[in-house]
């Protein structure tokens, strides 16, 4: 349970805490700012948050804001028939599960050595408001000996970039057209036609896995896809079949790990099954990935546990064993990981299907947003994971290989940061595809830095600030503040953050300038009422980045992105009015 003394039940058996969001308390104190002079603007950083995340079921908002008038369209808006119209949301992982002490989900499998090389899953989520050319991103998977990929969706401009390369590809049917392709077996096979088909021929894409919806039996989706996901798994592996790729291609169900626990009383893995409320639905759908060759993909954030239980053990987060190991059966369990897995091995047993094979779909750390996720703690956690599944340990119930994929391969700013600021920080590369810290993937323990992203263009050497000459205009600040952190990227500034450090005028400079870039640095957008001014002198300071922007391979942002999915929409939320 959660608050519970540390031990089995607070290490993977508490109960999910309320998730915090946004950017909360950006070093000011009230926001409203005194006699117009002062720069307190914490409080409007925070209501920009709530607003920016105001969001109903499934993360909704009430509906498209509008950019106040004399404000350039931000870059999710779109041109069709002469009219504006906002892009349709795309899904943001929830990070919502009961599981949250055993949340993770990882690297792929490796095969070291010579010509084998170690092979390694990544997640490619594409929820970016400039994203890197497919092609780029894709040359970054060949350098770096990456041969998995895991997809949120079948974007033909994405899915092509892995024509003729070695790369095994999971494509995915995102959980909005799970509906259609349960209802109708025809559509699911020109799904297959149009997704695979074309694709799968000589010099053509390497898909292994077709992963039907994402997270679709999350308590917070409150079983909207319950009695959907079954028939269209049936039917996407029928259609593979029939186009006579179903021995090779198999349809399989990233489930996240909340699907299983373990009961408050006795929460060791050997108490664990699949959770009441969907456990005759999961038996059907277990059984049936079985009978097809199919496997179990799970979602297990070691991360979470730590984010949501402030007496989670953090060692146990980890894998170097330094914290009280949790003892089942005569079973020794050093890591949250290996229980949470392990948790799902007993359930698979229960429900009939002991050898169903397990693939990990997510893992991963992230590098900001959160006291706990920084570049020192990230590569702590994969240095482990990945010498874990180097050295073919598996867990005390699976030793062995494993087949994992890390969340993820680059970070996503249009994600929603309703589960907390971090949400936009699990890259291992940063936007414009630069390694974050050294990661050695072959598990062998040597500090490598990874290859980045080639030939990245950025905007010009420039950045926006406070105008220090605009004092008497201050009082305007908290609504421009607000305004340009409900349409850009603030989550640095958060307690604990890379950029927490910042003073007042710092805090106010780096939310100007995050809006300024997104707007592909349109004049426009770095005036707010006369406030801010343009600068090439570089604006960042100390450990804080003040970024510019890529030359965007297009305003594209494809329909997905990892465990626990929302749906996303940045929205204009306020209009300000400067006096």
């Amino acid at each position: 349970m959660k608050g519970s003394p540390v031990g089995v039940g607070g290490a993977i058996g508490f109960q999910q805490g309320a998730i915090g969001s946004g950017v909360a308390g950006v070093a000011f104190a009230d926001g409203v700012a005194p006699g117009g002079n002062s720069i307190d603007v914490g409080a409007a950083v925070a209501r920009a948050r709530d607003r920016g995340d105001g969001l109903g079921l499934f993360g909704c908002p009430s509906g498209p804001g509008e950019p106040a008038p004399g404000r350039p369209r931000p870059p999710w808006w779109r041109q069709r028939g002469g009219k504006e119209v906002p892009r349709a949301p795309t899904m943001a992982r929830a990070l919502i599960a009961a599981w949250a002490a055993t949340y993770i989900a990882l690297v792929s499998s490796f095969s070291v050595g010579g010509g084998s090389g170690v092979g390694i899953g990544v997640n490619w989520g594409t929820m970016m408001s400039h994203p890197m050319h497919p092609a780029t991103v894709a040359a970054m998977l060949h350098s770096n000996g990456i041969a998995k990929v895991k997809l949120f969706d079948a974007d033909p401009w994405t899915v092509a970039a892995l024509a003729g390369s070695a790369v095994e590809a999971m494509l995915a049917i995102p959980n909005d057209q799970l509906a259609r392709v349960a209802a109708s077996y025809d559509h699911a096979r020109q799904w297959v036609k149009h997704n695979v088909s074309n694709h799968d021929h000589d010099g053509g894409v390497r898909i292994k896995y077709v992963a039907v919806g994402n997270e679709p039996l999350l308590k917070s989706y409150n079983g909207s896809f319950t009695t959907t996901i079954f028939p269209a798994l049936k039917n996407i592996q029928r259609a593979l079949d029939e186009a006579g790729v179903g021995r090779r291609i198999k349809a399989t169900v990233p489930l996240n790990a909340d699907v299983y626990n373990s009961p408050a009383d006795d929460p060791v893995p050997s108490s664990g099954n699949f959770r009441s409320d969907i456990r005759p639905l999961m038996v059907d759908i277990v059984r049936f990935l079985n009978s097809s060759g199919a496997p179990f993909t799970v979602n297990i954030y070691p991360f979470l546990s730590l984010y949501q239980n402030p007496n989670f053990p953090v060692e146990f987060a980890f894998f170097d064993g330094g914290g009280k190991p949790v003892y089942d059966n005569g079973v020794e369990y050093t890591n949250v990981f290996d229980a949470n897995f392990d948790t799902l091995v007993w359930s698979l047993q229960k429900a009939g299907v002991p050898d169903l094979k397990v693939i990990v779909g997510e893992v991963g750390w992230p590098t900001d947003g959160d006291k706990n996720a920084n570049v020192k703690l990230a590569k702590k956690f994969f240095d482990g994971l990945l010498k874990k599944i180097a050295r073919k340990e598996g867990t005390p119930l699976r030793p062995g290989d494993m087949e994992v994929y890390i969340f993820a391969l680059i970070d996503e700013n249009q994600k929603s940061v309703q589960p907390g600021n971090f949400e936009r920080h699990w890259g291992i590369f940063t936007y414009d595809g630069k390694p974050k810290f050294p990661m050695d993937l072959t598990g062998e323990g040597r500090d490598k830095i990874l290859v980045g992203a080639a030939r990245v263009k950025y905007l010009p050497s420039q950045w926006c600030v406070l105008n220090e000459d605009a004092s008497d205009r201050y009082k305007n600040v908290p609504a421009s503040v607000n305004y340009a952190c409900s349409n850009a990227d603030c989550t640095p500034l958060g307690y604990r953050s890379s950029c927490n450090g910042l003073s007042k005028k710092g805090n106010i400079s780096y939310a100007f300038n995050m809006y300024f870039q997104m707007m592909d640095q349109d004049v426009r957008a770095c005036d707010f009422g006369g406030l801010a001014q343009i600068t090439t002198e570089n604006a960042s300071q100390g450990g804080c980045l003040f970024p510019i922007q890529i030359l965007s391979a297009g305003e594209r942002t494809a329909s997905g992105a990892g465990s626990f999915r929302i749906l996303l929409a940045v929205v204009m939320v306020s209009v300000v009015v400067f006096v």
